[in-house]
C-alpha cells in the first residue's frame, strides 16, 4: 500500500511539472493555510537550548564548512570561552582513536564593549571521500568529540541531499525548523543568510546574542557543514555604538574557503560538492560591472564543467523575483546584473532568503526589459533557473504575510509559514526538491516536484539516458 502511494505521488508530482512547463505559470497557488505561530521573540538565554558546555573552558559554538574547492577539507570552528587553549583538532576514521591531528588558528575581537571569546578555526584536509571522520576538540576534562561524513567523489551521478534554510534566528520558531531539518536526513545545510539577528539588540547584547546563536545550532553545525551566505543583518553598522565595519562579527566568526575558488572576499564564493557546483553571492557587496564580484563570477562560471558537476546551484539573500510586500523589487538590481548569465549557462535553481515567507516560480526571464524597452513582463524560459525564496526559518521579525495580488505569472506556489527545504539530487537528471512547513510543531511536507537538470535536459545524450536514469530513480524509490 505504501509503494502504491508513493508511485501515486510520483505520477502525480510529474504530471505537475509537465503541465507548468506547458502552461508557462498559469496555475500559481497562493496556500490559504494560516500558520498558528509561537510569538516571535527570542528563546531566553538560560533555555537549554543555548546550553552551556559542561567544563572549564571548554569548546562551544562547533561549526565545520566544506574547507576546499572539492569536499575533501573543512573548516571546523569553535570558542573556548575563558583562555585559548589548544587549536588542535585530532581526528580520524574510528571511534575515540584519532590518529592525526591538524593545527589551526585563535583571534578574538571587540565590539562595542564586547569581548569576544576565543575563536579558533582549523583547516582540516586531505580526507578520503565518502568517509565518516571523529573529531575532538579542547583538552583534558573539558575536551568534546564530534563526528563529520565526507561527500561522494565528484561524479555526475554521484546522489545527494542538501537542506535550504534561511532567516533562521533563535526564536521557539526557529528551533522547531531546526529540529525539523534535522529530521530530515540530508547532509549540508545551504544557508541563505540572516544567522543570529543579534543586530536586533544593542550595546554587548549583539555579542552575547551571536554566542547564544552558535550554541544553537551546534545540534546539526557541528556535525554536518553548513555552507554560509551573509545576509543584511551581518551588515551590523551601527554608527551609534562607534561600530562601522560592515559583517565584523560574521566574518570573524563564519569562515568560507573562498580562496579556492579565487575569489577576492568571504562573502562570495565557489565549492563543488558530489555532483553540485554551488557559487555563493552576496546581495550586500558591490556586484555592478566590473566591480570584484562581478568579475569573479564572470570568471568563476566559465570554469563549471556540467559533465562532471551537473547540477548549478546559486545561493543569495535577496530573492530575484519576489511577489510578496516585504522586500519587493529589492532584487532587482542584482537580476538586472546576472539574469542573462544564469540563463546563459543554464543555472538549475537560484535559493534566496530575507522574504519570511515561501515562494518558487516557474522557469522564466526578464531578459528584454531595459528602462527604454516596453517588454517590461517576465515570461516563460526553459533555459532560465528557477526563484526558490525560502527566507522562513523563524526569527523574532515574524512571517511576512501580505503577498501582493493578483499573483503573478511567474509565480507557482506561495505561503507565508515557517519551514526549510530539502534538494535531493538523484542523479545528472533529477533531483526531487521538497518545501517543510513547521505545522505546530509538526513537519508536513508542502510543496514539491522532480527538478530536471539544465544541461542535460537539453543535451543530446539526455534522450538515450532519461529512460534508464528515471527507472533508477522509481526503482530506488520502491527498493
Amino acid at each position: 500500500m505504501e509503494k502504491m502511494w508513493l508511485l501515486l505521488h510520483l505520477a502525480l508530482t510529474t504530471a505537475i511539472v509537465l503541465l507548468s512547463d506547458v502552461n508557462g505559470g498559469s496555475a500559481g497557488i497562493t496556500s490559504k493555510f494560516i500558520r498558528t505561530e509561537w510569538p516571535s521573540i527570542d528563546i531566553p538565554l538560560d533555555n537549554e537550548a543555548f546550553a552551556v558546555p559542561k567544563g572549564h573552558n571548554s569548546p562551544q559554538q562547533v561549526h565545520i564548512t566544506q574547507g576546499d574547492y572539492d569536499g575533501k577539507a573543512v573548516i571546523i570552528s569553535w570558542v573556548t570561552p575563558h583562555e585559548p587553549g589548544p587549536s588542535t583538532v585530532s581526528y580520524g576514521t574510528s571511534e575515540d582513536k584519532f590518529d592525526f591531528t591538524a593545527e589551526g588558528t585563535v583571534n578574538n575581537y571587540t565590539f562595542y564593549k564586547y569581548k569576544s571569546g576565543y575563536i579558533h578555526q582549523c583547516l582540516v584536509d586531505g580526507l578520503e571521500y565518502d568517509t565518516k571522520y571523529y573529531y575532538k576538540i579542547g583538552s583534558g576534562d573539558s575536551s568534546r568529540e564530534f563526528w563529520f561524513q565526507t561527500p561522494p567523489k565528484i561524479d555526475p551521478d554521484a546522489s545527494y541531499k542538501f537542506g535550504i534554510i534561511g532567516d533562521l534566528g533563535q526564536t521557539y520558531n526557529s528551533l522547531s525548523t531546526l529540529e525539523h531539518y534535522m529530521e530530515s536526513g540530508a547532509q549540508t545545510v545551504l544557508f541563505l543568510g540572516d544567522l543570529s539577528y543579534a543586530d536586533r539588540y544593542q550595546f554587548i547584547d549583539v555579542g552575547v546574542r551571536w554566542d547564544s546563536w552558535g550554541r544553537f545550532v551546534e545540534r546539526s553545525a557541528a556535525y554536518q557543514p553548513w555552507i554560509w551566505s551573509a545576509g543584511n543583518h551581518e551588515i551590523e553598522y551601527m554608527t551609534y555604538m562607534g561600530e562601522v565595519v560592515p559583517f565584523k562579527s560574521y566574518l570573524h566568526r563564519y569562515p568560507t574557503p573562498h580562496l579556492a575558488s579565487k575569489s577576492s572576499s568571504p562573502l562570495w564564493y565557489a565549492i563543488r560538492r558530489a555532483s553540485a557546483h554551488i557559487i555563493v553571492l552576496s546581495s550586500y557587496s558591490p556586484f555592478v560591472k566590473y566591480t570584484p564580484q562581478w568579475e569573479w563570477l564572470r570568471e568563476e562560471l566559465k570554469k563549471v564543467d556540467r559533465e562532471k558537476t551537473p547540477w548549478l546551484i546559486v545561493l543569495m539573500h535577496v530573492p530575484i523575483y519576489n511577489s510578496n510586500e516585504a522586500h519587493f523589487m529589492e532584487g532587482e538590481s542584482m537580476r538586472a546584473a546576472f539574469e542573462s548569465w544564469f540563463v546563459r549557462y543554464k543555472v538549475d535553481v537560484v535559493f534566496a532568503g530575507h522574504v519570511h515567507a515561501y515562494e518558487r516560480s516557474y522557469r522564466i526571464s526578464n531578459l528584454h526589459y531595459n528602462i527604454s524597452s516596453g517588454d517590461c513582463f517576465p515570461v516563460p524560459d526553459k533555459s532560465a533557473p528557477v526563484y526558490i525564496t525560502v527566507g522562513d526559518g523563524g526569527n523574532q521579525e515574524g512571517l511576512a504575510g501580505k503577498f501582493r495580488y493578483p499573483q503573478p505569472d511567474y509565480s507557482a506556489f506561495r505561503e507565508a509559514s515557517y519551514g526549510h527545504s530539502t534538494l535531493e539530487i538523484k542523479n545528472r537528471t533529477h533531483a526531487f526538491y521538497h518545501w517543510n512547513r513547521n505545522d505546530d510543531g509538526k513537519k508536513v511536507a508542502t510543496d514539491s516536484f522532480i527538478l530536471h537538470n539544465q544541461y542535460w535536459a537539453s543535451n543530446r545524450r539526455r534522450r538515450k539516458l532519461n529512460k534508464h536514469y528515471l527507472r533508477s530513480v522509481v526503482g530506488e524509490l520502491f527498493a
